[in-house]
């Protein structure tokens, strides 16, 4: 009784601290879940800030709390991988693209508006899972076909969008031979807002295809093959249609409100839905 009433209020002993924290049954405690990210955060702060910026380490010490504590462990690397895969994509040819004037700002450095506009669809589908969840949650679904794992792929697909638009962008921008405008196809600069070319495309879906892979090899993602394949194909479309987002909308005159990042969100609300529509057909 007195452990339940330990786990119910974030009090671990020594002893089923490692256990509670790296569970794959149950959601694990927020103070547990803020202690190890607190920590992690501590001791990986020197690279950390070569990633973010000050601001963008605190906003993400959140993130990384509440995703730790709704999916555990999986649900956190997952995260993380994205983070590192996407830093790492964006350096290729850094210097190349800085002068050109198309690099990232902050030389690639993540603030808290890219850290919520790329993973607050992925924070909104694990909040939602822990209703789902097969040992704690209330419910087995929403609106008769959202399953947990199903929203569990949602998150995947949610992430996995967002990657896979970064390997378009940044590696279409360091060796896109020929550049165009998706609404159009009219040619134009590397880096111009809904430009497209075959290598970032042909990037955009090795990039997507990274997280639903991890995913599934640690047991976070079920459904096998075609989980990742439906986590795939929502993340490539899904960044095509960010492409004719930003071509039509970003940029406008009345639509300043239109930034990237609000571009990135709806990017990757949309990964998120196909995969839910896809997978509630095929799962």
């Amino acid at each position: 009784h007195r452990q339940s009433m330990n786990l119910r209020f974030g009090m671990l002993d020594s002893g089923s601290f490692v256990e509670t924290i790296f569970t794959t049954c149950s959601t694990v405690p927020i103070f547990a879940s803020f202690g190890v990210n607190a920590i992690l955060f501590v001791a990986l702060k020197s690279k950390l800030d070569e990633l973010l910026t000050q601001e963008g380490f605190f906003h993400s010490l959140a993130l990384g709390t509440m995703l730790w504590n709704t999916l555990g462990w999986q649900g956190w690397t997952t995260c993380v991988l994205y983070l590192a895969l996407g830093s790492l994509v964006t350096k290729v040819k850094f210097q190349e693209k800085e002068a050109k004037g198309i690099a990232e700002s902050r030389g690639g450095r993540r603030g808290p508006e890219n850290v919520w506009g790329s993973a607050l669809t992925a924070l909104i589908c694990a909040a939602a899972s822990v209703q789902l969840h097969p040992v704690v949650g209330a419910a087995t679904d929403f609106f008769g076909f959202v399953t947990y794992d199903i929203l569990i792929l949602a998150y995947v697909s949610s992430l996995a969008t967002k990657l896979a638009d970064t390997f378009a962008s940044e590696i279409g921008k360091a060796y896109g031979k020929t550049t165009f405008l998706i609404t159009t196809f009219e040619r134009v600069e590397p880096g111009t807002e809904g430009a497209i070319s075959l290598e970032g495309t042909l990037a955009s879906v090795a990039g997507g295809a990274l997280l639903p892979i991890y995913a599934t090899s640690i047991g976070f993602l079920h459904g096998g093959l075609v989980s990742v394949l439906i986590g795939t194909l929502a993340a490539f479309l899904a960044t095509n249609a960010e492409s004719l987002i930003g071509a039509s909308l970003q940029g406008k005159k009345g639509l300043e409100w239109m930034t990237n990042e609000v571009v990135n969100f709806f990017n990757t609300v949309i990964g998120a839905s196909i995969a839910i529509a896809l997978g509630s057909i095929l799962l």
